[in-house]
């Protein structure tokens, strides 16, 4: 058994409490919130320690693990106290907002022997799993086109103020919803070179992005990434790849993996030349507690199962996830500069537009606004 706290009771913090609370070889030991109703509740029906000051709850419930789910920006100083008192750390994805910062916490977990993990839930997926299984065996031959996408409704109308519609406090399409197929991407690919034509597009919100577009490249081809959460016809966040190599080609989603072989393909056991379809449910194990997908168990029961064992290096460690950090942050510069480029052209056309011109110069590039 070990002990394991939990900060943060947003939507993804009461999801990892109720799975970290069931699993059989886990004990609660605190809750930390600064939200005091919330907190009330818990005391009074479950009889779990809560605390508002996550100091406090490091130094009196001692737990050996922490699962972090709060605001993007509140993570890095959050990390460094559970890492400072040698405490295993599970956090919520991104990792941090500065892609400098997660090379340190990576670095400061690992000289520590501490196991780390980031909340990239898609790598424990069956289907997307099964599709890292397929290029490490060299099925499709070397991938030279990629294609990395997610779409669902979350932002369908101009919204209040919250974390998530602020850049500085990790908030947009960029790092809360693109960040899922960018990670698949690093996963599959590893690090791109650059990136390029990188857009990042405001469509209700009013100071971060709505839609992502950027091509990454490789030293065998591009990868293209794109995602928009403002996309009504979805019902819920829909993640899929396509990936294209000499031998064949593949595409996974949530559900399946649908995989095409050449007959010049190393065909894998399984496997046919053609087109060969495989789903998620027999590609996954069950878990012992399930709650919004057998992934979102599944990676808490990694992380456990780490800690126990001792195991620092593993799926979604903090040096992976600094992977993911720097790539969103090279989407982020690209996009920038891309937006100055696009203003220099204007104006190079246009250079005393009349004022109506000017407001509708200014309309489109808000449409195509970036953070700065």
């Amino acid at each position: 058994m070990i002990d394991v706290a939990v900060v943060g009771l947003g939507k993804m913090g009461l999801s990892h409490l109720a799975m970290i609370k069931a699993h059989p070889d886990v004990n609660l030991v605190g809750v930390c919130d600064a939200t005091g109703y919330l907190l009330d509740i818990l005391a009074k029906y479950t009889g779990v320690k809560t605390f508002k000051d996550l100091d406090r709850m490091l130094d009196e419930a001692e737990p050996q693990a922490i699962i972090i789910a709060t605001p993007t920006h509140l993570h890095a100083g959050m990390i460094r106290s559970a890492l400072e008192r040698g405490i295993h750390v599970f956090c919520e994805k991104p990792l941090v907002i500065d892609p400098g910062e997660s090379v340190v916490l990576a670095e400061a977990a690992a000289a520590r022997g501490l196991v780390t993990q980031v909340g990239y839930h898609n790598r424990f997926v069956g289907a997307f799993r099964e599709v890292q299984r397929l290029l490490e065996l060299g099925a499709i031959g070397p991938v030279n086109t990629a294609l990395a996408e997610a779409y669902g409704p979350v932002v369908l109308k101009p919204s209040g103020r919250t974390w998530r519609s602020q850049r500085s406090t990790g908030g947009g399409c960029l790092y809360d919803y693109a960040a899922h197929p960018l990670n698949l991407l690093t996963w599959y690919l590893g690090a791109p070179e650059s990136v390029s034509g990188s857009q990042l597009t405001s469509i209700f919100s009013a100071q971060i992005d709505d839609a992502v577009a950027s091509t990454l490249h490789y030293p065998g081809g591009t990868a293209q990434i794109v995602a928009n959460w403002s996309d009504e016809s979805q019902r819920k966040m829909t993640t899929k790849v396509t990936l294209w190599g000499t031998h064949g080609r593949i595409y996974a989603d949530r559900q399946e993996i649908q995989v095409y072989l050449r007959d010049t393909a190393p065909i894998p056991e399984g496997y046919r030349v053609g087109w060969n379809v495989r789903y998620t449910t027999e590609l996954s194990e069950a878990p012992w507690f399930y709650l919004r997908g057998e992934e979102y168990s599944a990676q808490l029961d990694s992380f456990v199962k780490r800690v126990i064992a001792g195991q620092a290096d593993g799926e979604n460690d903090f040096t992976s996830a600094a992977l993911t950090d720097r790539v969103i942050s090279m989407i982020s510069e690209d996009s920038a500069r891309e937006e100055t480029r696009l203003t220099s052209e204007v104006s190079a056309t246009s250079p005393t537009p009349a004022p109506a011109s000017r407001r509708r110069i200014g309309a489109a590039l808000r449409r195509l606004r970036v953070g700065k």
